[in-house]
C-alpha cells in the first residue's frame, strides 16, 4: 500500500492529511498560526510560520507507521498572498495577505494604465487581493525592499522552497497573481514592463502535478518523515477544492459555504468573456480552467447574526424551525453584502440590509431570511455563467458549512434550481493536493481517474419546483435591493 500526504495552507492554519492509495483518510494533523494587522486593512504573516506550522504537523504523521511509505506529498495554498525573498533567498519581510485591502490607489494605477489590456491578458480585474497591487505597493512604500527582490512566491511556493530548496510555481496559483497571460500560460512582458517589473523576480512555471524535488534530508530529520519524498507542485485552494469535490469537467459545480461563500464550474478553455465579473483561473487540472465567483461574508453573515442574537446556542438551535417558515420568509430579505461584496459589484462600500421588516417576523424568520440571502448571493455568480457562458447546471457540489444543514441544502436546490449533492467525506483542499501527490507519483493516469477512489457522495436534494418558482420571485426583488441602496450606503461610509 502506498500512501499521500496533502498539505493546506491556509489563512489562520496548516493542515496535513494521509491518505492510502484506495482513498482513506489515515491521519490528520494541523497548526495554527497568527495573523499580524499593524494597520487598519493590512493583513500579514510571517512565512516563516508556515514552515513552522508544517513541521509540528509533519511530526505528528511521521508517528504513524504508514507515513514511512509516503510516495508523494503536494500542497494547496492561499491564493495571491506576496513572498519577498532576497539574493540570499531570505525573507525580506512579511507576507501582504490576499485580504490585505491597502492596495487600492496601486489597484486603480493598473486599470489606468492597462485598461481593457488587463482583461485581454489575465481576464480578470484589478483588485486588492491579487499580487501584483502588492508588488507595486512595496514598490512605492518601501523602496529599500524593493531593491532587494530577486524573486517573489506564493505561501505554498514558498514552503515548496523549503522543503526541496527549488523555487516553482503552479499554473493554477500563477493566474491569480494578475501577471500571467492566462491564455498562453505566461508571464507577461507587457504587464510587468508595463510597472518597471524584472521578470527575472517571477519563478518558473509548473503544473500541478509536476515534481518540483524530494524532501531535504534536514526537514527528514526535523520532522520523522522519510528523506526523498518527491515533491509536487500542488496548486491554489480553490483549485484543489475543485479536484477534490471532482469538479473536473464541464457541466460541474461546486457550493462552498466558509467565512466567504464560492460558486465555482470547470472551463475547458479560456476563452469565457465574463468582463471580469467573475474570476477566471487555471485550474489544477492539465490544461483545465476554472471559473468562480465570490461572497465575501457567505458563513460571516450567519456568524456575526449568532453572535448578535443568539450568543451561546448552537447553529442547530439558531436554525431550528426554519423549515416551519415558507419560501420567502414571509417577504423578508436579506442582503449579505456586512463587509462589502466580490461578485457580482467588487464594491467594498455596499453594506447589507433587512428589507421588509414586518411585526410578525420571528427571529427565526431573520435566521432563515439570512440563510437565503447568502444563497441568493451565491446564485449571482451562476447566474453570471448561464447568462455570460450559456452554462447548464444538473447538479452541484455543496460543502462546508452550507453542508451541515439539511433544511439548508434543500433551500439551496430550491433557491437554484438545481439537485444539491453532499459528500461522505470533506477534506477540501488538502484531498485535492493528496490528489495531485496521487498523480504525480503515479498511483493514478490523471486526476479524472482518482475521483472514483478518493470522492463518495453522500446525499443528494432535489428541488422543489414550486419553491423555486417562488424564490424565482423573491430572486428578483433582491437583484434590485443593490442598485438601490448603493447610493445611501457611499454616503453613509
Amino acid at each position: 500500500m502506498r500512501y499521500v500526504l496533502g498539505v493546506d495552507l491556509g489563512t489562520s492554519a496548516l493542515k496535513t492529511v494521509l491518505f492510502a492509495e484506495n482513498g482513506e483518510k489515515i491521519a490528520e494533523a494541523s497548526a495554527e498560526y497568527p495573523i499580524f494587522a499593524d494597520r487598519a486593512g493590512f493583513s500579514e504573516q510571517n512565512p516563516e510560520d508556515w514552515f513552522d506550522a508544517f513541521t509540528r504537523a509533519a511530526t505528528q504523521i511521521a508517528k504513524h507507521p504508514e507515513s514511512q511509505e509516503i510516495a508523494g506529498i503536494s500542497f494547496s495554498g492561499q491564493m495571491h498572498s506576496l513572498v519577498l525573498l532576497g539574493d540570499d533567498e531570505q525573507v525580506l519581510r512579511r507576507a501582504i495577505l490576499w485580504n490585505d485591502v491597502r492596495t487600492t490607489t496601486q489597484c486603480e494605477a493598473i486599470t489606468e494604465k492597462l485598461g481593457a489590456k488587463l482583461l485581454d491578458i489575465t481576464k480578470n480585474k484589478a483588485l486588492e487581493g491579487f499580487t501584483l497591487p502588492k508588488l507595486l505597493w512595496v514598490q512605492e512604500h518601501e523602496p529599500e525592499i524593493w531593491t532587494q527582490v530577486s524573486r517573489f512566491l506564493l505561501p505554498k511556493d514558498y514552503l515548496g522552497f523549503r522543503l526541496t530548496g527549488t523555487m516553482h510555481m503552479d499554473y493554477s496559483d500563477a493566474a491569480g497573481t494578475l501577471l500571467l497571460d492566462l491564455a498562453r500560460g505566461t508571464w507577461s512582458s507587457e504587464i510587468l514592463d508595463t510597472f518597471g517589473i524584472s521578470a527575472g523576480i517571477c519563478p518558473d512555471l509548473v503544473a500541478s502535478t509536476d515534481q518540483i524535488g524530494t524532501l531535504l534530508p534536514e526537514i527528514a530529520d526535523a520532522t520523522g518523515l522519510p528523506s526523498g519524498i518527491p515533491i509536487f507542485a500542488g496548486g491554489a485552494d480553490n483549485a484543489c477544492a475543485a479536484v477534490g469535490t471532482g469538479i473536473l469537467e464541464e457541466g460541474k459545480a461546486l457550493l462552498s459555504v466558509g467565512t466567504s461563500g464560492v460558486f465555482l464550474t470547470y472551463e475547458a478553455d479560456a476563452d469565457k468573456d465574463y468582463h471580469g465579473d467573475l474570476h477566471l483561473f487555471h485550474h489544477a487540472n492539465a490544461d483545465g480552467y476554472y471559473s468562480m465567483g465570490v461572497t465575501l461574508a457567505a458563513g460571516y453573515s450567519l456568524s456575526w447574526f449568532k453572535d448578535q442574537f443568539a450568543l451561546g446556542e448552537s447553529y442547530a438551535e439558531l436554525l431550528d424551525g426554519i423549515n416551519a417558515i415558507p419560501a420567502g420568509s414571509d417577504g423578508l430579505l436579506f442582503t449579505p453584502y456586512i463587509v462589502g461584496e466580490r461578485t457580482p459589484y467588487a464594491d467594498s462600500k455596499i453594506r447589507g440590509s433587512f428589507i421588509g421588516i414586518d411585526a410578525r417576523h420571528t427571529r427565526t424568520h431573520f435566521a432563515k431570511a439570512v440563510l437565503e440571502g447568502i444563497t441568493f448571493s451565491l446564485r449571482d455568480s451562476m447566474q453570471l455563467m448561464k447568462n455570460r457562458a450559456q452554462k447548464k447546471f444538473e447538479s452541484v457540489i455543496s460543502t462546508g458549512g452550507g453542508a451541515q444543514n439539511e433544511d439548508w441544502l434543500q433551500m439551496q436546490a430550491d433557491i437554484l434550481g438545481v439537485q444539491i449533492e453532499t459528500l461522505v467525506s470533506e477534506q477540501g483542499p488538502a484531498l485535492g493536493a493528496a490528489m495531485i501527490a496521487a498523480v504525480g507519483s503515479g498511483i493514478f493516469d490523471d486526476l479524472a481517474s482518482a475521483v472514483p477512489t478518493f470522492i463518495k457522495k453522500k446525499a443528494s436534494y432535489s428541488p422543489n419546483m414550486e419553491n423555486h418558482k417562488v424564490y424565482d420571485d423573491f430572486y428578483e426583488a433582491y437583484q434590485e435591493i443593490y442598485p438601490a441602496t448603493k447610493q445611501i450606503c457611499e454616503r453613509l461610509n
